[in-house]
């Protein structure tokens, strides 16, 4: 099993990657807002007048513009991991180009609580 991380820089695509990583065997994916430091920076949310460590939430309240998506799931092969791959990069073009995004893939030694695609179609 793998634990795939992918940090959306545009978030227009997101249905699209969505459905692509569906379209790839994925049963389930998390998503949420997130932002990085250099767009933090570029976008001058760091101010002398935030607090040292603000809330996430204060930042994008602000900086909406700034936002992020980073998706997550668990996934039972490499042969899905590459799929989620080429679907990603149809949606967003090379992840080696400058803002596409970064995808990261991460053995998994155990996993509780999680259903199989198969459990997920059963189900009424």
């Amino acid at each position: 099993m793998f634990f795939v991380l992918y940090v959306l820089h545009d978030e227009t695509k997101l249905s699209a990657v969505l459905d692509a990583w569906d379209e790839a065997g994925v049963t389930g994916v998390t998503v949420l807002p997130s932002t990085g430091m250099g767009r933090i920076i570029k976008h001058g949310a760091l101010r002398e007048d935030m607090p040292l460590i603000p809330s996430l939430q204060a930042l994008l309240k602000e900086h909406e513009e700034i936002l992020n998506r980073t998706l997550f799931s668990i996934v039972e092969s490499r042969e899905v991991v590459q799929r989620i791959v080429e679907n990603t990069e149809k949606v967003v073009g090379p992840l080696a180009d400058p803002n596409t995004g970064i995808l990261a893939v991460l053995p998994v030694l155990e996993v509780y609580g999680l259903r199989s695609r198969e459990d997920h179609e059963k189900r009424p």
